[in-house]
């Protein structure tokens, strides 16, 4: 019974039935558990499953080389200069604050990030702007020339430091094309008859300055030119002081380079560069006062036209109705 038993247990009727064993049915089984034809790691591949050889140790299989990081490093070092000359000439540039003429809002050793994007697409320099622009000309005559070094002179020229071979000035734009900026005594300084309200004007320093130099003055700025001035009042070389120059003071906007957005170093002064908000009142933009003139005598013409012609058509109606009576 205890044969029956185990016999019962193990759901077969003897040992002698089950497979497996050398010399019995069953043996075409692999040693290691493993059917014929399967791809079990650990066996040669001729059933030996002496676990030696797998498939990654495969001699004939070639191993890939990894390039070496200095071998890597002069690509690297190629694409980071194209790109950061690209972004120099398209994008952002770096400029350095050379003077005090834009005193408290930038200060003399300021990073500051121009924006030269903008300019691609048509936008032109806005009242209040602080823009970066190339030497009108002889504005910086007289002024002392950097010599940096070879190191300085390749940053300067991908961008990631300022370039000491362009003569570029700062200033913020007072009026555009088309406006009348005036100032009397010590000012406030107007254009086009609206007084503006410069928060930003050097503490102590008044807006207008009173001199025979220039300080004193009225233009009306040239279409395609913007007239500049400096936050620094009364220490800044600007289109005031330039007005016996060929132009007049007034700077191309071709000669823009780009919107001062932000200061970037020292991280202690940190900022954006906004556009005020005295720019933006009511009556300042010329263009849009004389508009509704413009359109009132450009919707009256023809109007004026229509009444005129209709009027001579009804008088020589008239006049052959009244011939036509008399040969009556």
């Amino acid at each position: 019974m205890g044969d029956l038993a185990v016999g019962a247990r193990s759901g077969h009727e003897g040992p002698e039935d089950r497979p497996g064993r050398s010399g019995e049915p069953g043996v075409d089984a692999v040693a290691d558990g493993s059917t014929p034809g399967s791809d079990a790691v650990g066996g040669d591949g001729d059933g030996n499953g002496d676990g030696g050889a797998t498939r990654e140790q495969d001699p004939e299989q070639p191993k890939k080389k990894h390039r070496s990081f200095w071998k890597e490093l002069p690509l690297l070092v190629g694409i980071a200069l194209v790109l950061a000359l690209l972004i120099k000439t398209f994008l952002v540039q770096a400029f350095s604050i050379p003077s005090d003429s834009m005193q408290n809002t930038l200060q003399q050793g300021d990073r500051v990030l121009v924006d030269k994007l903008t300019p691609w697409f048509g936008s032109e320099p806005e009242r209040g702007e602080v823009v970066v622009f190339r030497d009108p000309g002889h504005w910086l005559d007289g002024e002392p020339t950097p010599d940096p070094n070879a190191i300085q002179r390749v940053l300067g020229w991908v961008g990631l430091m300022p370039s000491a071979d362009e003569k570029d000035l700062i200033k913020r734009v007072i009026g555009v094309g088309g406006d009348t900026v005036e100032c009397k005594g010590t000012g406030p300084v107007k254009v086009n008859g609206k007084a503006l309200n410069e928060p930003y004007v050097f503490a102590g320093n008044t807006p207008c300055s009173v001199d025979d130099q220039g300080g004193q003055f009225k233009v009306t700025v040239p279409k395609g030119k913007i007239w500049v001035m400096g936050d620094h009042r009364q220490n800044s070389l600007d289109s005031r002081y330039h007005q016996k120059q060929p132009g007049g003071g007034a700077v191309p906007v071709d000669n823009v380079v780009g919107r001062a957005i932000v200061i970037a170093w020292p991280p202690t002064r940190w900022a954006t560069l906004p556009k005020p908000d005295t720019f933006d009142q009511p009556g300042i933009n010329a263009l849009s006062s004389a508009a509704p003139s413009v359109l009132g005598v450009a919707g009256a013409v023809p109007l004026v036209l229509w009444r005129r012609r209709r009027l001579t058509v009804a008088a020589a109606r008239a006049a052959r109705v009244s011939g036509g009576s008399t040969a009556g």
